[in-house]
């Protein structure tokens, strides 16, 4: 259902993003944006995690006025909250997300985007899970505020985490 649901906002992004003309990476120009992450862990995630913090790196570039190709990468740290009454706490889970994707400018400064890629679990014999994130948000020359669903799908373990991005970004 998630996929299904990512796919969807995937193409509404590529439909509606060609029939409107508003964005901050104007057609042929490259962006770069550092951004901090919260997180709220859902699905099994939430079992051992109530909240998430991270940072990341986004390039963006300009493919048409109203539509950018994205490459996010960062690094996602979930702490680990207490098994039970027990006074025991899960270990901490860190992953580092590789995305690439896009965002379509809907109207002046609102985007729907959509991105696929990995998430890397960094804890020991952490795995590698199918990463996929639907999303809306708000940019400006300066500012881009972004919120999103990402699922993290593999070996038999599929978690989530809803998050909330604010970068500061700039032309190259």
């Amino acid at each position: 259902m998630t996929k299904l649901i990512a796919a969807a906002f995937t193409a509404a992004a590529l439909f509606i993003g060609t029939n409107v003309n508003a964005q901050t990476t104007p057609k042929s120009a490259w962006r770069f944006g550092i951004g901090l992450e919260g997180l709220a862990p859902v699905g099994d995630l939430h079992n051992v995690s109530n909240i998430g913090l991270g940072g990341t790196a986004r390039l963006q570039y300009g493919v048409a006025d109203n539509l950018a190709l994205t490459l996010t990468s960062g690094y996602y740290n979930f702490f680990g909250k207490e098994a039970g009454n027990t006074g025991i706490n899960y270990d901490d889970l860190g992953i580092v997300p590789l995305k690439a994707g896009i965002k379509a400018f809907v109207s002046q400064n609102v985007y729907l985007s959509g991105e696929v890629g990995a998430g890397f679990e960094t804890n020991e014999g952490g795995n590698t899970k199918l990463l996929a994130s639907p999303g809306i948000g708000w940019a400006n020359q300066s500012w881009d505020i972004g919120a999103r669903y990402e699922n993290f799908s593999g070996q038999n373990n599929s978690y989530g985490t809803i998050g909330l991005r604010i970068a500061y970004g700039f032309g190259l």
